[in-house]
């Protein structure tokens, strides 16, 4: 059960909700977030709900069987709208493009990105300055100097940064320079660090788990939400099975799903969802057509010379001529989504 608390309740009215949620059998955790105070409550026993909901200071009351029950949809039937300004949004009907290098490596590659960006009219950049790899002798970013050069540029442009923390903490150093938070597939279930997450008000985008399963990437939501903080974007970037053909198996049985069971906004990673630079744009545009949100892609001005990931990045020339197919299936989208309805 989640109830919803009136923002100005009376401490009177408070203790008397708590009471009746007890002597229902219940335990209630208060979360705090940008946007509402709600109580999470735990128990077996049944019970007409309408006798929370007609108690002072209740705002609106919901039965959630879900085990995930913030970021579930049986409570929240409208979609989440990360909303970044300046007319940035994810979650509003839209397709949002995120696109940058896998690894920020220079100012004059973070520049030569940037000008593309604002050719495009791509309003989000990613890049990587903390880099998780698999083999500790490959390059791992440029850290927090890095950082500051690629939010310099950005912020001069208009564009907003998206890009991945890996300890909580670096929360407090990187915040002044990113606008959303990514936790990378490696810490898909590093609790303590979304926990941190949870108490920023800052969006937060979470990929897949390796091998993660769809509960598990709304439980790591959940972890986030229940600490206070509901601005959550979820990704599915492909996971690992014994296929040895492409780099991971993308799952974009996902994406409807996903937005069946929470009503935060789901985008698509297929540059690591399938590895392979020939077959990103086919699987970015079948993502599209299963109703993602939005698209994180690796692009770079020479592929070829990319200091990460250069095998799935796409050139500015394929990454121009997916966005105007991007634009266009968008409308195709939209038409067939009225005739589906």
């Amino acid at each position: 059960m989640i109830i919803q608390l009136h923002p100005e309740i009376a401490a009177a009215q408070r203790s008397r909700i708590g009471e009746t949620v007890a002597q229902f059998g219940y335990d209630a955790k208060e979360v705090i977030t940008q946007h509402g105070i709600y109580w999470v409550c735990v128990g077996t026993a049944g019970f007409d709900i309408r006798r929370i909901g007609a108690l002072a200071g209740v705002k609106d009351v919901h039965r959630v069987d879900a085990a995930n029950k913030l970021v579930s949809r049986l409570w929240k039937v409208e979609d989440t709208i990360i909303d970044l300004g300046n007319t940035i949004r994810i979650g509003d009907g839209s397709c949002a493009l995120m696109a940058g290098p896998c690894s920020v490596e220079s100012e004059e590659q973070v520049a030569d990105t940037v000008a593309f960006l604002v050719q495009q009219n791509v309003k989000i950049m990613r890049g990587g300055v903390f880099k998780p790899r698999s083999s500790p002798y490959a390059f791992r970013g440029l850290g927090m100097e890095g950082l500051r050069m690629f939010a310099k540029a950005c912020r001069a442009a208009g564009i907003r940064i998206i890009t991945e923390v890996m300890e909580q903490e670096q929360i407090d150093a990187m915040y002044d320079y990113v606008d959303v938070f990514q936790v990378g597939a490696r810490n898909a279930q590093n609790f303590n660090l979304l926990d941190a997450l949870g108490k920023t008000d800052k969006p937060v985008l979470l990929k897949r788990g390796l091998s993660g399963t769809i509960d598990e990437l709304l439980a790591a939501a959940e972890y986030v939400f229940s600490n206070g903080n509901e601005q959550i974007i979820l990704c599915e970037r492909g996971i690992r099975t014994y296929e040895k053909a492409y780099r991971n198996t993308l799952d974009l049985n996902a994406v409807p799903v996903l937005k069946e069971k929470s009503h935060l906004p789901v985008v698509v990673d297929p540059s690591h969802g399938i590895g392979l630079r020939a077959h990103v744009p086919h699987m970015a545009l079948a993502a599209v057509m299963a109703g993602a949100d939005g698209l994180l892609l690796e692009i770079h001005a020479q592929p070829e010379k990319a200091l990460s990931d250069g095998q799935q990045t796409l050139s500015f020339a394929e990454a121009a001529s997916l966005f105007s197919k991007i634009k266009t299936l968008e409308m195709v989208r939209e038409n067939w989504m009225d005739l589906w309805q």
